[in-house]
């Protein structure tokens, strides 16, 4: 079949990758000059199937509240005048039940297990370099029932087939000697040796490449405006998508298959269709410092707690990301958020790096108030998603990849997942529409 991919960001090129593989004649349409130029540009660059406990969880509810209006909170909600936005913070509100929360945790712990091994199965095959480090993820607490929190969801990670193990602070400080200036600090935190970190930047363009060279056509520079159908019910499906291309020119590109993957403004793109995807941008921030004393940075993957931050080293660079704005799509820097990244990390890592000169960042993670991304099929039958993967796209990136370009070639993934429009796995092998 032809199919069109929209958007090339991890999501996107991990799509096209596959479906190529597959035997499929695949183009990208991609509005920025090259793949991985948005969100996938400069995230915090953990592979992280440890810490897949959404935003949504028995604990969020009261945090949220106590963060309104500060401008440097972990989650800032900044309520507008936004249909959209009110009815996701809902939904928010729903997923944050203890029972639909160990659902979801389950879910993103599947695809996100997944996803890691496909990723290494890549890597393997394809040999990018792209700053892949595989000392495992270390989190880190500085308040005592934060940590106390943590233990069941460790236990459940656990129980899982996810080896995340809580542990003391004197251990924590073993495993990084880097924190040892906050020692005093640290109460406790859990270590999973096989999650990884890498630049996602660098593995999406290098992915690309090696796609276009396998004959993958990436048309960059081109605006998707719209999705052209025709028919009804069960025989309505996609004839084509209209976009503007690096000419200016306006074209409509036809194809058999279509696949959604362009993140945060995949919702305002199928609204038109009846697809009310349940998906709302969270601007996160990152700040990448130039190592200037290597003794003295983390080795380790690391996340903060307290902080909401993540930190993770790529060469002679360290990358720290997070936070999360949930205001609409603006992608201004707030001076405040970066202050405070950079205050932290400095708290931390005093003399590792030039903290004078950070690049600051920001990226519209796209949003679902479960934290379960869709992918999957939709109501037109030839019109399928790859989307909504929040915080975790580099996570659930290669594996969403593949999984996607099973479904869109017929085939059952090999994956146990709430695949979108689809029921679970039936006897058999067979997965049909929900």
């Amino acid at each position: 079949m032809k199919v069109i991919v929209l958007g090339a960001g991890i999501i996107g090129t991990a799509s096209a990758w596959f479906l190529k593989k597959e035997g499929h004649e695949v183009t990208v349409i991609e509005r920025q000059p090259g793949a991985a130029q948005e969100t996938s540009f400069a995230n915090g660059c953990q592979i992280s199937v440890s810490h897949a406990e959404p935003w949504a969880n028995p604990s969020a509810p009261l945090k949220v509240l106590k963060w309104l209006g500060k401008e440097d909170a972990p989650l800032l909600f900044r309520p507008r005048a936004e249909w959209l936005q009110w009815i996701w913070g809902l939904s928010f509100l729903r997923e944050c039940t203890p029972a639909r929360t160990a659902d979801n945790i389950r879910q993103i712990v599947a695809i996100s297990e997944y996803s890691r091994q496909t990723l290494q199965a890549v890597r393997k095959e394809t040999g990018i370099d792209y700053d892949c480090l595989t000392k495992g993820i270390l989190h880190f607490y500085t308040e005592q029932k934060e940590f106390d929190d943590s233990l069941p969801a460790a236990k459940l990670m656990r129980d899982l087939g996810c080896p995340r193990d809580s542990i003391s602070a004197d251990e924590v400080v073993r495993i990084e000697p880097a924190l040892v200036r906050i020692r005093d600090k640290i109460v406790g935190g859990d270590y999973t040796e096989t999650d990884e970190s890498g630049d996602v930047y660098k593995f999406t363009s290098g992915l690309a490449t090696k796609a276009a060279e396998s004959g993958v056509d990436f048309q960059y520079n081109t605006s998707v405006t719209r999705l052209l159908t025709e028919g009804s019910g069960a025989g309505a499906k996609v004839i084509g998508v209209e976009v503007i291309d690096a000419a200016g020119r306006h074209k409509v590109l036809r194809a058999d298959a279509f696949v959604m993957a362009m993140g945060s403004f995949s919702q305002p793109l199928l609204k038109p269709l009846g697809i009310n995807l349940m998906i709302y941008p969270g601007k996160g921030y990152s700040a990448t410092y130039a190592i200037t004393n290597p003794d003295e940075a983390p080795t380790i993957s690391l996340t903060d707690d307290g902080y909401k931050l993540v930190v993770s080293r790529l060469g002679d660079r360290l990358r720290v990301a997070g936070t999360c704005e949930v205001n609409g799509y603006g992608r201004d820097l707030n001076t405040a958020r970066c202050e405070a990244i950079t205050r932290r990390t400095r708290e931390l890592f005093p003399n590792a790096c030039d903290y004078d000169n950070p690049t600051y960042w920001t990226g519209l993670r796209p949003l679902t108030p479960s934290n379960v991304p869709y992918i999957g099929k939709t109501k037109f039958n030839n019109l399928f998603l790859n989307t909504g993967h929040g915080t975790l796209g580099w996570t659930m990136g290669a594996g969403s990849g593949r999984a996607i370009a099973d479904i869109v070639s017929g085939k059952v993934p090999d994956v146990e997942f709430a695949f979108t429009g689809m029921d679970r796995r039936h006897p058999g092998g067979v997965l049909v529409p929900a």
